[in-house]
């Protein structure tokens, strides 16, 4: 079997990702749903189907944006199930369901191929980067075929002993990045009703107490209120706190944060913002505190 990596799922993404393999020495075929992507991808043979480029590949990442997105380049006879020889590993760095996850472990072993969930925490900029922070999931064997890969494209990883608990602990950390931006949307707004710099208010914060990434990424957003171009547009993550609530539900741990979390994506949403960066939400914090959408908007 070669070397190669069939890559699936060209966006924000899927296209840093790829690009650092092809730098780290692997052959990589590409399948995008618009093909354009996958023929601009420099080093790259793009291919028709996930079928196709899945064919005679030692490795199968795919990386794309819901349960229905992985199933579709997954099953049916141009999925890339159709094409991987046994034993080839299929990575899946996707956020889905604990249930699509489940069914995909059991398709895969039922044809003899393996099988494991590798998240990332990071936008895209840490994949362009190589600053994934990566939580596979699976079979230690697989995951210690799939390290190189891993370190081709992030700087570090999580072991987890099964896909579906990657899985979990990824949904669990978009919970907190969502509480975080909640927080620090609300923190922002304060200081600024009070007649104090949203923006020194950050530095404060970050200089102090909360010198960590996600501060960093999303506090200058929110306290400049810039939310496009978007790194992780609000739909997105409204998917994923309709996960975290899904899997909330079949544990039966009551997430009274995440419900508030996902309202507030659903009224940004209601407004028109599609085009947001995750920290939009904090928009509906600004304006149910009187303020505009955008500072200088409405104040």
């Amino acid at each position: 079997m070669s070397t190669t990596i069939a890559c699936l799922g060209l966006g924000a993404m899927g296209a840093p990702i790829a690009a650092n393999l092809i730098t780290a020495g692997f052959t990589v075929r590409a399948w995008n749903r618009t093909r354009a992507r996958a023929d601009a991808l420099e080093g790259a043979t793009a291919t028709a189907t996930p079928r196709e480029a899945a064919t005679s590949a030692a490795f199968v990442i795919t990386m794309l944006a819901d349960d229905a997105a992985v199933e579709s380049a997954t099953y049916g006879p141009d999925g890339l199930l159709a094409g991987a020889a046994k034993g080839a590993l299929h990575i899946s760095m996707s956020t889905i369901s604990l249930a699509a996850t489940r069914r995909l472990a059991q398709t895969h072993a039922e044809r003899g191929v393996e099988f494991i969930a590798a998240p990332v925490f990071g936008r895209p900029d840490a994949a362009r980067n190589r600053l994934l922070w990566v939580v596979p999931g699976g079979p230690a064997a697989a995951l210690e075929r799939a390290a190189p890969i891993f370190a081709a494209i992030g700087q570090g990883t999580f072991p987890m002993p099964s896909a579906e608990r990657a899985i979990l602990a990824k949904l669990a950390g978009n919970f907190m990045i969502g509480a975080t931006i909640e927080a620090l949307g609300e923190a922002l707004v304060l200081a600024e009703k009070g007649g104090l710099d949203p923006e020194l208010m950050l530095t404060v914060l970050t200089g102090s107490l909360f010198n960590a990434p996600v501060y960093r990424n999303y506090g200058p957003r929110i306290a400049r209120t810039e939310f496009v171009p978007a790194g992780f547009t609000l739909p997105l993550a409204l998917k994923d706190l309709q996960l975290v609530l899904a899997a909330a539900s079949e544990f039966r741990t009551p997430m009274p944060l995440a419900e508030m979390v996902r309202d507030r994506i659903n009224a940004a949403l209601s407004r028109g913002r599609e085009q947001y960066d995750f920290a939009g939400l904090a928009t509906v914090i600004r304006e149910a505190a009187g303020l505009g959408e955008r500072r200088g908007e409405g104040e």
